[in-house]
């Protein structure tokens, strides 16, 4: 089982490769509406891994949580635009790619988290804290940075993240903590189910939008990938810099290298009348993903180096 889950970028690499070869092998999660309910069972998985006292360390030092909420909402839209023009996107590519990277840490985060033996409870906070600001932060960020108006409703976009992030950690925790026999009999096969599903997520999500990604062209491609990267990497050095290199900076990384990539699409239909601007949020959706469970695998087998010094933001 635990190589199963070490293997997790294999799987999450084939199943896009099967789901570009014959996309009904995958999309059916998506015709059937199982996206939430798959994401449900995932959060459900991380909340039996934790216990009420991991939050009530993180509420306790917010530095952490402030600090990668900015990062969040600095870096990535930075790296939207500039990347974007490094690589002269055509303009519904561009705007798209910014939009993206204007978007709340996305709750595949805290999966990632979990597989790199980072801090769980701190990513679901960073997630959390990220989702409720973007009713503010993504239409402000991305009006600044393209120039157009991006409505967000800001209490249903609260309410799916309560719904498919906070509600599901809130019955795990519970059911650890007063069904402890059935807990036991769960946590074996959590991660494992919590792999299957991201995979089928995934791969549902690279199917349903085959014809786009493969007109995309290498260019949009290669920015998307760029903007990701760089957006673990600066994460994790930035965040290590001011608290050390450990479990904190790979949660950092991990949230602001990826991003609510369902959210950008649903946006980019919804608010620009190119339907182009969309592909990028589709090709994010992967690339994070594959990005974020290789450093998964490779942090994995490495138990972060903790420091004993006090957060100086």
């Amino acid at each position: 089982m635990t190589t199963f889950v070490r293997l997790f970028p294999l799987w999450v690499t084939l199943g896009g490769v099967v789901a570009l070869i014959h996309p009904p092998t995958f999309t059916w999660f998506l015709d059937y509406g199982l996206i939430t309910p798959g994401l449900q069972i995932i959060m459900l998985g991380m909340g039996l891994t934790l216990e009420l006292a991991d939050f009530s360390r993180v509420f306790r030092t917010p530095g952490p949580i402030g600090l990668g909420v900015l990062l969040q909402y600095t870096v990535m839209p930075l790296l939207g635009w500039g990347v974007g023009y490094a690589f002269a996107l055509p303009t519904p590519f561009a705007v798209g790619l910014v939009l993206v990277c204007c978007c709340p840490g996305g709750t595949a985060s805290n999966l990632i988290a979990y597989l790199a033996r980072a801090d769980v409870a701190l990513s679901v906070s960073m997630t959390a804290f990220s989702t409720m600001l973007a009713a503010l932060c993504t239409p402000l960020l991305t009006t600044w940075i393209v120039g157009s108006r991006v409505d967000v409703d800001g209490w249903g976009l609260f309410l799916s993240t309560a719904k498919v992030v906070l509600l599901p950690v809130a019955v795990g925790l519970f059911m650890r903590r007063y069904l402890p026999r059935l807990t036991e009999r769960l946590l074996p096969v959590a991660p494992a189910a919590a792999v299957l599903m991201i995979v089928a997520i995934v791969a549902a999500i690279l199917g349903a939008q085959k014809e786009a990604v493969l007109d995309s062209g290498l260019s949009l491609l290669g920015a998307v990938v760029t903007t990701h990267s760089l957006g673990f990497f600066f994460g994790y050095l930035l965040s290590g810099w001011t608290a050390g290199f450990g479990s904190v900076a790979r949660t950092t990384a991990i949230e602001v290298g990826m991003q609510n990539s369902g959210l950008g699409a649903v946006l980019a239909q919804a608010h620009f009348a190119n339907p182009l601007t969309t592909i990028p949020s589709a090709i994010s959706a992967i690339t994070h993903c594959i990005i974020g469970s290789a450093l998964a695998a490779w942090w994995s087998r490495r138990a972060p180096i903790e420091v004993s010094r006090s957060f100086t933001p």
